[in-house]
């Protein structure tokens, strides 16, 4: 169903050496990982340089979201993303990817009008830009475009919980599952996508108590985002983790650098230099 040859299990030890070339992570490696307890790391990246970066420091899964609608394009919402903007953007982070697998979100109503064009729309992710799998957000109602598309060897990972692009039906960003009868519907849901041949599915912003419930549920590994520690991996937007994003700070987001204030300070030192005349000076001269 890939084509990229299995990784091996040891590939972590030395994705840093030259001894050997590394192996692509497959759908197959993410369901050992969760039969071993191997927590799967996952970020998302939108072009060659950070999925390069990313795919260096050793994570297993970069997910070339919607989220760009808005970490690049400045939208409020992820609705307006196209299929041609997930296509430039996926093509450009493979060039930058070697091990990681490298999963491509289907925007909104690229799937949702029928199960066959879910189908052409998936395969123009993967055979123009590369994609070694797509994403799709939504339950029971997703279901037959993810067994048509599983069915014609398209890997699917599912989405299920808070799923932004349904934001105008929700009206709000807050946590999903926390009565009894949507939470019941999340397990029910994970189940039927699994049934479907989802090998994997993200749970956004549910409580970790049901995460956990749904990740001891489904043999394939949950991506938690906002849903505890008891998933089978974490995804965060790199742009959170990294301190550039500074008018989003959800709970679930841990900061691990802030990086607009070190660019900002960067950039401001460039500033300075130029109009007090000390760059370049002579031995950046030609």
């Amino acid at each position: 169903m890939n084509s990229h040859p299995e990784e091996r299990p040891d590939a972590e030890n030395d994705r840093h050496t030259h001894s050997a070339p590394l192996r692509r992570v497959t759908t197959r490696r993410l369901i050992e990982m969760k039969k071993k307890g191997t927590k799967i790391v996952c970020l998302t990246a939108y072009d060659a340089l950070i999925g390069r970066v990313l795919d260096e420091a050793g994570v297993d899964v970069i997910l070339v979201g919607d989220s760009l609608g808005n970490v690049v394009q400045g939208h409020e919402t992820t609705i307006p993303v196209t299929l041609e903007d997930i296509i430039y953007h996926t093509r450009a982070v493979n060039r930058g990817v070697k091990r990681a697998m490298v999963i491509a979100d289907m925007p909104f109503m690229s799937y949702q009008v029928s199960p066959e064009e879910a189908f052409r729309n998936a395969g123009r992710l993967l055979k123009e830009a590369g994609a070694s799998a797509v994403k799709v957000e939504g339950g029971e109602r997703v279901a037959d475009a993810v067994s048509r598309m599983t069915e014609a060897g398209i890997p699917v990972m599912a989405h299920l919980g808070l799923t932004p692009q349904s934001i105008h039906q929700f009206g709000s960003y807050r946590v999903r599952g926390t009565d009894d009868a949507e939470a019941d519907r999340i397990v029910r849901d994970a189940k039927i996508l699994e049934e479907a041949g989802a090998f994997a599915i993200v749970l956004e912003k549910i409580p970790a108590d049901l995460a956990a419930k749904v990740t001891s549920s489904v043999n394939i590994p949950t991506i938690g985002i906002g849903a505890g520690a008891e998933c089978d991996g974490q995804i965060l937007v790199y742009t959170d983790m990294l301190g550039l994003t500074v008018d989003f700070n959800p709970r679930f987001v841990r900061q691990y650098e802030n990086l607009y204030e070190r660019i900002h300070t960067a950039v401001t030192r460039y500033g300075d230099d130029i109009r007090q005349r000390n760059f370049p000076n002579t031995d950046e001269s030609y």
